[in-house]
């Protein structure tokens, strides 16, 4: 059974990101949605654990809310995907379950 974890809070103002991870198993997917799309940014003061968690775990950004932010993908993690609610919803009807980190 997997689970898709959404994470609304940045990751620079708490850990909720970073716990998420830690609780993650092979085949999870993660969600950023809201201000946690920063967390999929490079250079950061957590791009090593997004980037370590990447080989197990699918990691997506929400796209609108990243542009909301004045974003581009450009500056993502590589093996970050940016999806649209379209998106959101396919990762929603594709996993057992959904966790919200809040």
């Amino acid at each position: 059974m997997s689970t898709l974890h959404t994470v609304n809070k940045s990751p620079f103002v708490n850990r909720t990101l970073e716990s998420c991870l830690n609780h993650c198993k092979d085949g999870d997917a993660v969600l950023m949605i809201e201000d946690g799309v920063y967390g999929g940014l490079g250079g950061t003061a957590v791009s090593a654990i997004v980037a370590e968690k990447a080989g197990s775990v699918s990691i997506h950004v929400l796209t609108p809310d990243m542009e909301a932010r004045g974003l581009s993908a450009d500056r993502l993690l590589d093996g970050i995907t940016c999806v649209g609610y379209d998106g959101f919803v396919e990762l929603v009807t594709k996993h057992d379950r959904t966790q919200a980190w809040l």
